[in-house]
């Protein structure tokens, strides 16, 4: 696949190296660290704390019950998808206590995926939002879970409610492959939103 100009279509491929910095949010427990140690062609740096009884009127455990880690600060990792295109992966905190971080995370980010667990579409939303309201384009990751239930892609669209030109992509979140090719469709993403916006002119 060729991904050279992705972000500048209008500028000829010149075979120079670009590095690109990729966002990866949703809620709570969805996988986030899981896919960025998964995916990373580096050893991740994690920031993760153990749960304790402190955290347990903050950290609202439905349907995570067996999560014993949280993320309090970041994930970050690197993949090289091709000689030319380097994706440097940001995991942000789910928790709402930690969502003041996600600001700074989000400066210079030019995509991100947003990982869903379709037995929970309510943690999600509010990294939806924050795509929506700092304008950065995104794909929907849906984080298969051993009890996941298999809905219709647009039921998952309307429940979320997002529009019909934002991919939606099922994934396992814990396998290398599988969580490249969510990086791979949110490439093809912005390569396409960059080519509408240039058609546009």
């Amino acid at each position: 696949m060729d991904l050279n100009g992705f972000d500048h279509p209008g500028r000829p491929a010149d075979g120079a190296a670009r590095s690109v910095k990729v966002m990866i949010a949703g809620g709570f427990g969805t996988g986030k660290t899981t896919m960025v140690r998964s995916v990373s062609d580096i050893k991740p740096l994690t920031t993760e704390e153990t749960l304790t009884q402190a955290s347990a009127d903050v950290d609202h455990l439905i349907g995570v019950a067996d999560k014993t880690q949280t993320t309090v600060s970041l994930d970050f990792g690197k993949i090289s998808l091709n000689d030319s295109l380097t994706l440097y992966l940001f995991g942000t905190p789910g928790q709402e206590r930690f969502w003041f971080l996600w600001n700074g995370l989000f400066k210079g980010a030019l995509g991100a995926v947003v990982l869903v667990d379709t037995r929970r579409l309510a943690s999600s939303f509010r990294a939806i939002e924050e795509m929506e309201r700092q304008n950065v384009p995104f794909v929907v990751a849906l984080n298969v879970f051993p009890d996941s239930r298999n809905y219709p892609v647009e039921e998952i669209r309307d429940a979320l409610d997002i529009s019909e030109h934002i991919p939606v992509v099922a994934c396992d979140a814990r396998d290398r492959a599988s969580s490249r090719d969510v990086l791979v469709a949110l490439i093809r993403h912005l390569k396409d939103r960059s080519a509408v916006a240039l058609e546009s002119r």
